[in-house]
């Protein structure tokens, strides 16, 4: 199949740059046929976010987005941010990135419903349960579009199932969302991270909750930090009062920690019991649970955006602005400064194959999208000092400077270099669920309605066989166990002496923290069939 454009992902920088390729076309009287590629079940399957809104973009794209009935329907309307101790919680000024006055609390994967609809309406080809699984080159190495993954292949690989389909392109737009699989290629073959800082990691961890109409606060939003991380690990909580007595609670965890017997999907547990936080759901019934690996380097982290026949947006580049909590509205701007230069270069190209929209990058550096994450690059980079030196730090760049300190702080390491042995840690004793507030992994995956047909290739590659034995149970204490928050990875045999790791594919929610936190980079998370993995409500 043959179009102008293809778009690798149906998340909301995706979606964004389809619409705007639309407009585009429809404002100068062309054609263009433009096709987006959604691995998830449906538009929104597999999007999960806090999240919190900041319509900025959104007004630049569908300025009449209210009268379309866009689902932003919570305003936000109070802001706290916390600091706790085990026991206590103390109310800090909240930072100005965290001041959330005219945003919306909303559900992402609905927003990205909404957005689908429109891009279909402008003649935007959807085609959901699709994965990319491959990128295809020209003679001369550019990008020549992508081709789906095979279905029905089994287990084995043995059986020949039913080929996929090659997608081709004049220009070809990844969005894959964090650690993209592909995009990890493209990085390789186009050298484009040879310029920026290694990329670091953060994992999100998300809970929806129906809560007593006494105890819910519409609008209302709280951040923490502190308890239950220790002062030299990066992360921090979000509660969000959504309308319809629905409460949003989440943790985020830095993928750079050093201790191995640390569990985010614990400490996130742990956290609920906080006396300041557990009240919120007394009483309360849980509705759905994900996770997802976010992009938390921000500018300096950012890799070459162009490449010849593509180009890269949203979180699978890193545009996430950490400080603010917000990836939304600055994937959502990446989308449309890629379509904008993607439809020049098809309109001063008609005939051409592979060229490169370099004009991409140059509008980027103009825009206020690199005003925004270059005002906040050194508050993230500073928590490698620990917690209150960072805090200190983040109020001297953000008051004094402003956010244009003459410096820039680096990121120096990947995350999965900054673990440390076992022998250097003490294991955490984490509190058993108690199946009311707090809850096991398999009973949490159960609720996100991930589903996999277990007639498939494995999607979590091991490279090497033997390295999760002889070297990450036997230095580590095999942390896989650990940060994975769905179970995915267990050590058996044990007991009698003969560990060996079974993977538990069918739990993947997709949050590629294996593929990033993994010690010795022994595990590479590919696409599953199409249409496989969680199947997100409302998240």
């Amino acid at each position: 199949m043959e179009y102008d454009v293809v778009v690798v992902g149906g998340g909301p920088s995706g979606l964004s740059a389809a619409i705007r390729l639309k407009q585009l076309a429809a404002e100068k009287g062309q054609e263009i046929s433009v096709c987006l590629l959604e691995k998830g079940s449906e538009i929104g399957a597999h999007i999960l976010s806090g999240a919190v809104l900041e319509p900025r973009t959104l007004n630049e794209l569908i300025p009449d987005w209210k009268e379309k009935g866009a689902p932003l329907n919570t305003p936000a309307k109070s802001d706290r941010f916390l600091y706790l101790t085990e026991t206590e919680s103390i109310q800090l000024p909240t930072p100005p990135q965290m001041n959330n006055h005219g945003n919306y609390i909303i559900s992402l994967g609905n927003f990205c419903r909404w957005l689908g609809q429109q891009a279909e309406e402008l003649g935007v080809e959807i085609y959901p349960g699709f994965a990319a699984a491959e990128v295809l080159y020209h003679a001369d190495g550019s990008v020549k579009g992508v081709a789906t993954g095979n279905v029905g292949t089994g287990k084995t690989g043995e059986e020949e199932g039913e080929p996929g389909i090659e997608l081709w392109a004049r220009q070809t737009i990844f969005a894959e969302g964090c650690r993209g699989s592909l995009t990890k290629g493209l990085f390789e073959r186009f050298n484009l991270r040879a310029e920026a800082d290694p990329q670091t990691y953060g994992i999100g961890i998300k809970e929806l909750w129906e809560v007593k109409p006494e105890l819910h606060e519409e609008g209302k939003i709280t951040h923490t930090a502190g308890w239950p991380m220790d002062q030299s690990t990066y992360g921090g909580s979000f509660l969000y009062h959504l309308e319809n007595n629905q409460v949003v609670v989440g943790f985020v965890v830095g993928l750079d920690y050093q201790n191995p017997y640390l569990s985010p999907y614990e400490e996130f547990q742990r956290f609920k019991t906080h006396p300041a936080i557990k009240g919120v759901f007394e009483g309360g019934r849980r509705l759905s649970y994900g996770a997802r690996a976010i992009s938390e380097g921000g500018l300096q982290s950012i890799p070459k955006l162009t490449f010849a026949g593509g180009v890269l947006v949203g979180d699978t580049a890193g545009f996430l602005n950490v400080p603010k909590i917000k990836g939304t509205h600055t994937a959502m701007k990446s989308g449309m400064l890629a379509a904008e230069a993607v439809f020049a270069v098809l309109a001063a190209n008609p005939e051409a194959q592979g060229a490169e929209a370099v004009a991409y990058t140059q509008a980027f550096k103009q825009s206020w999208l690199h005003d925004e994450l270059h005002s906040v690059r050194n508050i993230r980079p500073s928590f490698r000092w620990g917690l209150w030196p960072a805090m200190i730090y983040s109020a001297i760049d953000t008051y004094l400077f402003r956010g244009k300190a003459p410096w820039t702080l680096r990121h120096k390491h990947h995350d999965h270099e900054c673990l440390k042995s076992k022998d250097e840690c003490s294991p955490i004793a984490y509190p058993k669920p108690d199946g009311v507030l707090t809850f096991d992994r398999l009973s949490s995956v159960f609720i996100s309605n991930t589903n996999h047909s277990e007639d498939q290739p494995p999607h979590l590659k091991l490279k090497d066989a033997s390295v999760p034995i002889r070297i990450n149970l036997a230095q580590y204490d095999a942390p896989e166990q650990r940060y994975c928050p769905a179970g995915v990875y267990e050590i058996v045999g044990r007991e009698e002496g003969k560990p060996q790791l079974q993977i538990n594919a069918q739990n993947c929610v997709h949050c590629k923290t294996c593929d990033i936190k993994d010690p010795t980079q022994n595990i590479n998370w590919a696409t599953p069939e199409g249409g496989g993995g969680p199947n997100y409500p409302n998240m």
